[in-house]
């Protein structure tokens, strides 16, 4: 099985600025997520930067790392910028793994890459179960419906349960900002418009859904962890690694 794992890592973030050079244990953010993402087997890894200095940590640590354009809307163009700078032709599976994501699990990435081969797809991301109702209440956990096939419906924020009587754990999945496409669809997929939706709840899956894009959630049964998208996580992650 041979695909690629592209980390996208703009250098600007509103809370938390300079995100992906962030120490964590003495290790840049980006650079953990790169080193985890080298444990699932990736035939390449490429951090696509906006900036500089984080082209400069990569190299010191012996990640590969390509400039993007500082114009783009999202992390998916600037995977689709490196899959044009590298020529990928259009059969190409690539998994798309934020760069905030320093314990991302990297048996999920390999099942990524193991659907897009093995099923009749070329669109995939994850889900895995929320772990109780608090959770599910965060508005910051984006939230998936999917039917019977796997294939997503609808992803939100805002509960739509709000009595913890009525919530189902077994219908509402918890989404993971995880992604693996081929070339082609991630080409077919940055030519769409971006829809008022998307731009509202800042969810960029909904652009496939709007566009009939079949969407695969593979319902991850490994250890997630959150992001990094704010303070609070940050101290979560570093009390982790000091742990």
């Amino acid at each position: 099985m041979t695909f690629n794992v592209v980390i996208p890592a703009r250098y600007e973030s509103t809370r938390l600025p300079g995100k992906p050079l962030l120490d964590i244990a003495g290790i840049p953010m980006v650079i953990r997520t790169a080193m985890r993402a080298n444990e699932s087997g990736a035939k390449v890894i490429i951090i696509a930067t906006d900036d500089s200095r984080i082209m400069d940590a990569a190299q010191r640590y012996g990640f590969d790392a390509l400039m993007t354009d500082n114009d783009h809307m999202s992390g998916t163009d600037r995977v689709l910028d490196i899959s044009n700078q590298k020529g990928w032709l259009s059969d190409e599976i690539i998994i798309n793994v934020q760069g905030d994501e320093p314990l991302i699990d990297p048996e999920l990435i390999k099942s990524i890459a193991k659907a897009l081969q093995e099923i009749n797809v070329n669109y995939v991301t994850a889900c895995s179960n929320f772990t109780d109702f608090e959770e599910y209440l965060n508005p910051n956990n984006v939230k998936v419906i999917c039917d019977k096939n796997k294939f997503a419906l609808e992803f939100y924020r805002d509960p739509i349960v709000k009595n913890k009587k009525y919530w189902n754990s077994e219908k509402n999945f918890h989404h993971i900002g995880i992604y693996g496409y081929t070339k082609k669809l991630l080409d077919d997929f940055c030519n769409l418009p971006i829809s008022n939706l998307e731009k509202k709840l800042k969810l960029e899956q909904l652009r496939a859904l709007e566009n009939n894009l079949p969407l695969m959630v593979l319902n991850f049964k490994g250890k997630i962890h959150r992001g990094v998208d704010t303070p609070e996580d940050l101290s979560v992650i570093r009390k982790y690694f000091e742990s």
